[in-house]
């Protein structure tokens, strides 16, 4: 099984396609051109991730899901990034916009921080871990915890 993981950031869009043990076969980045209109952006990121899987001799049929960490309010269960301040995103529906662009059956979204927590115990240095805290920094400031094994999402997503 193979699987697309999208970091959406306020300077690059990096793509990686990954197999079922977390491993990261390929990747790659664009950037992200963050003051345009929030759809040439997702269509930026289908395209990177059509090359990738192009370049890994796949085709999108054999991508289980893709996953989205995004800056900002990411509403996991509507697929919607609610907000984000660096981003031209408002009520923006990034999961259903990218299912269109790239054709993948399934896309998940999780904010950036949050997915980071979440990637860390997994398959990181919280491996193992059933309480863990992560901060992130990159074009902004974050952090996720990750409670019994379980992100913390906070107060509607945020």
């Amino acid at each position: 099984m193979y699987y697309l993981g999208i970091d959406l950031g306020g300077t690059n869009i990096a793509a990686g396609i990954v197999d079922e043990n977390s491993k990261i076969l390929l990747k790659g980045s664009v950037p992200t051109m963050a003051n345009r209109d929030g759809k040439l952006i997702i269509k930026d990121m289908a395209e990177l991730c059509k090359k990738l899987v192009s370049d890994m001799g796949l085709t999108i049929d054999d991508i289980e899901y893709a996953g989205i960490a995004t800056p900002g309010t990411a509403n996991s269960d509507t697929g919607v990034v609610e907000y984000a301040n660096n981003l031209p995103f408002v009520n923006f529906p990034i999961a259903d916009l990218l299912k269109e662009y790239l054709g993948v059956k399934k896309v998940y979204i999780e904010n950036d921080a949050n997915a980071a927590a979440k990637a860390e115990a997994i398959a990181g240095a919280a491996r193992g871990a059933k309480y863990s805290v992560m901060i992130t920094l990159g074009t902004g400031l974050g952090g996720g915890i990750v409670i019994d094994g379980k992100v913390y999402s906070g107060f509607n997503h945020a």
